[in-house]
């Protein structure tokens, strides 16, 4: 029996109302690992922004000790520039290892640092390693742990003819900051 004025909904109509709700869920539900990749990458980027500066960070030549270290901050350079980093000394290929977590923001060249990666780490600051002789299995984009291989101490760029060394770098929204006394335990 039908009330005057209403009738009785479609089949039609009742089958669409059921059938997007569940194809949306069985997209969510399937597409999901699609999705979560595609926002990790933002997300930790988010996280790496929100968190502190550190304070110390690991020495990116592995095998060498905070105490074999020398502030060369600050020292003249050619063309009236000054040293915006330090520079590590070990034999050629030892490895360089990221100082901090981060992302891989940089593999490339450049004409003073020759082959260079840069690491956006906590806080956003902006981890240089250069000189390097080789790089290391990373690519811009890559999520990366303290210790990760990034490359291999060199003499490439402006340091052809001096004694291998990593020229290691930090950067915040302020320009450069000395890396030393984030080397060098207090």
């Amino acid at each position: 029996m039908e009330l005057a004025g209403h009738s009785a909904p479609p089949a039609r109509a009742t089958r669409r109302g059921f059938i997007f709700p569940l194809l949306l869920a069985l997209t969510a539900w399937f597409g999901w690992p699609v999705i979560e990749h595609a926002l990790e990458l933002p997300i930790y980027t988010y996280r790496l922004l929100r968190m502190p500066a550190p304070e110390q960070v690991a020495v990116p030549v592995k095998g060498v000790r905070p105490a074999n270290l020398r502030d060369s901050w600050g020292g003249a350079r050619s063309g009236g520039r000054r040293h915006e980093g330090i520079d590590i000394f070990a034999r050629v290929d030892t490895p360089v290892i990221a100082s901090t977590e981060g992302i891989v923001t940089r593999v490339g060249t450049n004409s003073l640092g020759g082959k260079v990666v840069w690491v956006m780490g906590p806080g956003g600051q902006r981890h240089y390693y250069a000189h390097l002789n080789a790089y290391a299995n990373v690519r811009a984009g890559q999520r990366i742990d303290v210790g990760t291989v990034l490359g291999f101490v060199g003499n490439t760029g402006n340091a052809r003819g001096t004694p291998h060394h990593l020229h290691y770098g930090v950067y915040t929204r302020n320009g450069a900051v000395n890396p030393y006394p984030l080397l060098v335990p207090k």
